[in-house]
């Protein structure tokens, strides 16, 4: 076993320049574990990636790599790793890096945990990104019961999540997508549901959180904060970067109603607890459609199109 197959581009550009290559299978490192991938899911990182938006962080050396969560089964466990054997179901993220959308990555057990026991491995791998909304909705947010809260792009990887998750801690849970979702937005357990093309922030009442997905208008969505409410924002407005960064950080520090915003790094713990979740039933999976790995093109191309349910899954075995 020398190589692998894995989702390649040698440029930046449009969704056109993914395709499936072949590249040496990682030799993990000590105190590494060999995952066999079975499936990936595309985030919007990796759009701004492959697109060339942040080439000052993933440089200029091609072919480059796409793909950040997985899930599969442990290939290769050395004798340094304790508590992970060859067979164990799992998933998890390779951090601050792509290159999952491949049938092998070399990652840390830190970054990993046991995959639900309850889903299969294509299914489960929709999920990953909902470790987001968990530090968002507990651990920057401190959403209580009682509490009212409202997503922003209800309907997408981590919105869908958001809104099950919020009505898993007792909060009145209203969520914003595109009009074609609003009844798949109530079906996952939102109180109400609003079309983001008719409904503006004027046209909302007040809020105790706000969790924001899309990076844009954070002013006006700001100003729906009850008095001691919390926004949340995972995204930035990638056409006016400086401006949307500087408001953002401005904003964690001054003003009664502050803005938290964060890039998501999670570790075993949070992904146990995603795990913990799932097996409940309280969140379930929302699977938009399986791409084989050769398709990777025709999933990124879906997903910059919008209304996606869920998550576009990469199916990699």
């Amino acid at each position: 076993m020398n190589d692998m197959r894995a989702a390649l581009y040698d440029r930046y550009g449009p969704p056109e320049v993914l395709y499936e290559g072949r590249v040496p299978v990682p030799v993990p490192r000590p105190g590494e574990v060999l995952v066999r991938v079975h499936a990936t899911s595309v985030n919007g990182g990796e759009l701004y990636g492959r697109g060339g938006r942040v080439r000052l962080v993933t440089g200029r050396r091609f072919p480059q790599r796409t793909g950040m969560d997985f899930t599969g089964e442990i290939a290769r466990a050395e004798g340094a790793v304790t508590g992970l054997r060859e067979g164990d179901r799992v998933w998890g993220l390779l951090g601050r890096r792509f290159g999952s959308a491949a049938e092998y990555v070399a990652v840390r057990p830190r970054q990993l945990s046991y995959a639900p026991a309850n889903l299969g491995l294509i299914e489960a791998a929709s999920l990953p990104a909902g470790t987001t909304a968990i530090t968002a909705l507990k651990a920057e947010a401190r959403l209580q019961p009682g509490e009212r809260l409202l997503v922003r792009g209800a309907s997408g990887g981590i919105g869908s999540v958001a809104v099950q998750l919020g009505k898993a801690l007792g909060a009145h849970v209203t969520g914003l997508a595109g009009s074609g979702n609003l009844d798949f937005v109530r079906s996952l357990g939102a109180d109400e549901a609003f079309s983001y093309t008719t409904t503006g922030p004027a046209d909302l009442g007040a809020f105790d959180v706000v969790l924001d997905t899309f990076g844009t208008e954070h002013r006006a969505f700001r100003r729906l904060l009850a008095p001691g409410g919390r926004m949340v924002s995972i995204a930035f407005d990638m056409d006016h970067p400086a401006r949307s960064l500087s408001y953002l950080l401005a904003s964690t520090v001054h003003g009664p109603r502050r803005v938290r915003f964060f890039s998501g790094n999670p570790k075993h713990d949070l992904f146990a607890e995603l795990a913990r979740y799932a097996e409940s039933g309280a969140i379930r999976p929302v699977v938009d459609t399986v791409h084989p790995l050769a398709d990777i093109a025709t999933a990124h191309r879906a997903l910059e199109a919008g209304g996606v349910r869920g998550k576009h899954v990469i199916r990699v075995v």
